[in-house]
């Protein structure tokens, strides 16, 4: 059974939660860009994120791999978005979570994103790798 506060979102986050949810998977979206110049304006200076293996990349590390990195078009892979939640963390920074389906990998995410007048960006992302469906818990 799935608990409402790992998808909760506010009504009043909808408008948000709507531009932010196109915008996921990050990096895998072309209508975003896929170009070393999208990734770069679409992420913080102080960027980084910790991958499905643990591993923490830096954001000099991504920019400098972009060209090496096969491009994956999520829609077109077939990969599947779902359980979103969003909460707002400050002024203007959101976080948004959700699981993503690559295939038969199941992973939980996690984006920080930050409003900006130059528009969204990222500052952090992190993706675990979901051991087993029936994992979640909530204490009543």
């Amino acid at each position: 059974m799935r608990h409402a506060v790992f998808t909760h979102i506010d009504p009043e986050l909808l408008p948000v939660f709507e531009e932010l949810r196109a915008r996921e998977p990050i990096f895998h979206s072309l209508e975003f860009g896929s170009t070393h110049e999208d990734f770069a304006r679409s992420t913080a200076p102080e960027y980084w994120e910790v991958g499905a293996s643990g591993r923490r990349y830096s954001r000099e590390f991504i920019l400098a791999n972009t060209e090496k990195i096969q491009s994956v078009n999520a829609a077109a892979a077939g990969w599947q978005c779902s359980e979103f939640g969003l909460c707002r963390l400050g002024t203007d920074v959101y976080l948004l979570t959700y699981t993503l389906r690559q295939n038969d990998r199941l992973t939980r995410r996690s984006t920080l994103w930050q409003s900006t007048a130059e528009g969204w960006r990222i500052l952090y992302h992190q993706g675990t790798i979901v051991a087993a469906e029936e994992d979640d818990v909530v204490l009543s």
